[in-house]
């Protein structure tokens, strides 16, 4: 019997950049939502014919090497400079520009670059992976990291008085007016993970029709930091992490909005 293969849409065949060896294996740990991020986006891509017109922005930290995977376009970039980098991109060419980052990254060093785009409504969709800790370094607090969670920064738990509060930041790009759609999903099961492809498919239409800024915030398993099975993991997600961030849509535009074009703003202070 001859064994079937399915390959992704949108990504490539095989990943030899990655080394290793299983070339068609990632890098990613067992149980990660990396891995499932990646085949939404990719199939959105290579659903909507965006591949050739895309181009992904990757930082620092568990997605610096999307460019292993994604069939498409990429710049890598420093530490919380993703929305900066595509700002410029979205601003020079036509191109559909994905910003894919952790919540180190963009909610910590990058937190700055990310609020400022989302203010001007930059063309962009931004993918927001929140595993609430560092993944890449060893599991240090994020500023997604819940309270009383521990990690290997804060050994007896996330403690408000000394460290602060988790961020919630499906809710601060919210409070912004320039942002089209802002919606939180969650990987923790299959019927979850195909509300995940909607957002994705949606956040990825409306830079097809050059629309503006799209923020897709996906709570993610980090089952090697949280030293907890894929399974168990899952479940932490549902128990915990739900009650700090809730999934639902923050907001949709997308009926109202009209394509943005730069070159052509008709804003004078008549208009105040």
């Amino acid at each position: 019997m001859s064994e079937k293969i399915t390959c992704t849409k949108g990504l490539y065949k095989e990943f030899p950049r990655k080394g290793g060896a299983a070339p068609t294996a990632t890098h990613y740990c067992p149980g990660c939502g990396h891995g499932i991020l990646h085949k939404l986006i990719g199939e959105a891509l290579a659903d909507f014919d965006l591949q050739d017109r895309t181009v992904m922005i990757s930082p620092v930290g568990c997605a610096v090497f999307a460019y292993y995977y994604f069939d498409c376009g990429n710049i890598q970039v420093a530490h919380g400079r993703a929305p900066a980098v595509a700002t410029g991109v979205s601003r020079a060419t036509d191109k559909v520009v994905i910003s894919y980052q952790g919540d180190g990254d963009l909610a910590s060093i990058g937190l700055n670059e990310t609020l400022q785009a989302a203010n001007r409504g930059e063309k962009m969709a931004v993918f927001f992976v929140n595993n609430t800790v560092y993944g890449m370094t060893g599991g240090q607090m994020a500023p997604t990291t819940l309270i009383g969670e521990k990690t290997i920064t804060c050994p007896n738990g996330r403690d408000p008085m000394t460290q602060g509060y988790p961020l919630h930041m499906c809710e601060l790009i919210s409070s912004l007016k320039a942002p089209v759609y802002v919606e939180r999903v969650f990987l923790s099961d299959p019927a979850n993970v195909r509300n995940a492809r909607k957002a994705v498919r949606k956040a990825l239409e409306i830079q097809r029709d050059g629309k503006g800024y799209t923020f897709v915030e996906v709570l993610s398993p980090c089952p090697t930091n949280l030293g907890a099975s894929p399974v168990a993991n899952s479940e932490w997600i549902n128990q915990e992490m739900m009650k700090e961030f809730p999934v639902k849509n923050f907001r949709d535009l997308t009926a109202e909005a009209t394509p943005v074009e730069r070159t052509q703003s008709d804003f004078s202070t008549a208009s105040l």
